[in-house]
């Protein structure tokens, strides 16, 4: 059975056997909330990424936990983000590897296609499958009582939950972020997409329109494409991902060309209209106006924290709609029994800044610590193809804080595994610190760029130079072969700069 939601687009009350797995895991029907405790050591509000990292570092320490969520365990990253993303990626990545099969001697009979259906049944399986880690009875047996209603703060110490109250010593507003849907006249008349209904299409669209060229949007544009769908996306801004060095943007819209994506920079839409079933989109670029019809849009235009509806105002918590929950760098908000974590209050909405900021905000409420946000190492990764990881600071970074660096560049062109492998596009870009090897950040763009990031960030953290990192062996031949390449290359500069040997 089919149904309409106010997207306008064909979405399914998906009754699959994933899809009852995935909602017995985090959503039981026949779930009963807890008779709350007397007074809990801390009360989570929120149970995606950052509530549940959060319940689990809670309870093992031996705090007596209440967690409660008002949709669904796993929040984003299980069920309308990272993982069914992901998924869909996977997919596409096997049509495009399909495409290119000629260029490794391999010849694919023709009539290989896309079948919709079985890929979303994939995705659905991957998901029900993962939910199994933090279903609510497996929380419950932890000792977490889980409670599924909408929660509002009472007073500086309680909230209720549905017609329970929960009193407490310390809490975390731990509540996500939601998309925010750009403001364009005619759009939510027509209907549209977002990462919250997505994935539940059940028929592939023929012509799809993304705008925003962010991580989701270039991720999903890029998928939706290799997939055989004609795609166009549009960012407001000459460059596709604005917080990357420029060189890794140009490098991702030179792959979205050579995948047949049509590129819009600089560009707004400005109207939608609907005629019959298709969407006629208004696009300017200066003083260009263009106009292209598509049957689907998908917004990818940033994130809003999920403050509204708390009451935080009970609970003396400053806030506004923008930033959401404000703290101090210790994840404190003006209430000191109240901490936030995640999206909620956080510039990177990442969920592992999620996880790793939930951690910080446990060792602080509960057991006196000092960790502060401000110490943690953040990297990041785009899963287009090349993919494109961060960590540290840029070159744009480094002149605005008025710091000299020197770069250690390797192209993947240069790396064996990436020639082997014919996925030459890309780097490997290492900043350290002017005549020191310490390494300052890296941007990473190729095939593996998600996996690879993790050994700078690594060396980051524990204080390993660049000159350390050349004498690490690494297995031959891979593509984390260029960080040990760059890091040579840091070594013969070094040589070279004190006059060779002697």
């Amino acid at each position: 059975m089919t149904t309409r939601d106010t997207t306008g687009d064909a979405v399914s009350e998906h009754s699959d056997r994933s899809e009852h797995e995935r909602m017995k895991n985090v959503r039981p029907p026949e779930w009963e909330n807890p008779v709350p405790a007397s007074r809990y050591d801390f009360v989570i509000v929120g149970a995606g990424s950052t509530g549940l990292a959060a319940a689990h570092a809670a309870v093992a320490r031996g705090a007596k936990v209440a967690l409660v969520e008002r949709n669904l365990l796993g929040g984003t990253s299980l069920n309308i983000g990272c993982v069914p993303s992901k998924a869909i990626i996977r997919a596409s990545r096997v049509c495009a590897e399909i495409s290119n099969a000629e260029r490794y001697g391999v010849y694919v009979p023709p009539g290989a296609r896309v079948d919709f259906s079985e890929l979303m049944k994939r995705m659905r399986s991957v998901r029900a499958r993962i939910s199994r880690v933090d279903s609510a009875r497996e929380l419950a047996a932890r000792g977490v009582d889980v409670f599924f209603d909408e929660a509002r703060f009472t007073e500086r110490d309680s909230l209720s939950v549905g017609d329970a109250t929960l009193r407490f010593k310390r809490a975390l507003i731990a509540t996500g972020a939601r998309p925010d849907t750009p403001a364009i006249p005619g759009l939510a008349e027509s209907g549209f997409l977002t990462n919250e209904n997505l994935f539940e299409l059940t028929l592939l669209p023929r012509r799809l329109l993304v705008i925003g060229g962010g991580p989701f949007g270039c991720e999903m544009a890029q998928a939706f494409c290799r997939l055989g769908v004609h795609t166009t996306i549009v960012q407001n801004v000459p460059m596709f991902l604005p917080g990357e060095e420029r060189d890794a943007a140009q490098i991702l819209s030179d792959a979205f060309a050579r995948d047949g994506l049509a590129v819009r920079l600089d560009t707004m839409a400005v109207s939608v209209r609907r005629d019959g079933t298709e969407k006629v989109v208004d696009l300017v670029r200066e003083d260009t106006r263009e106009t292209i019809v598509v049957d689907a849009i998908l917004t990818g235009t940033g994130r809003l924290p999920n403050v509204d509806g708390l009451n935080l105002e009970a609970a003396g918590v400053a806030y506004d709609t923008t930033r959401g929950v404000h703290v101090d760098d210790f994840l404190r908000t003006a209430n000191p029994r109240i901490y936030a974590a995640g999206d909620a209050c956080l510039e990177y909405k990442f969920s592992d800044t999620a996880e790793a900021s939930a951690h910080i905000a446990v060792s602080n409420a509960l057991f006196r610590g000092r960790k502060r946000l401000s110490a943690l190492t953040v990297p990041w990764c785009t899963y287009t193809d090349p993919e494109i990881a961060h960590v540290g600071l840029g070159v744009r970074e480094a002149r605005e804080r008025g710091i000299d660096i020197a770069t250690f560049t390797v192209p993947m062109h240069d790396v064996d595994r990436a020639i082997v492998d014919s996925e030459t596009t890309g780097f490997v870009k290492i900043h350290v610190m002017e005549r020191t090897d310490r390494i300052l950040g890296a941007t990473i763009v190729g095939s593996h760029a998600g996996e690879m990031i993790s050994e700078i960030t690594l060396a980051i953290v524990a204080g390993v130079g660049l000159e350390q990192l050349a004498s690490v062996m690494h297995p031959y031949p891979t593509e984390s072969g260029g960080i040990r390449q760059a890091a040579d290359a840091f070594v013969l500069a070094r040589h070279r700069a004190a006059g060779g040997a002697r």
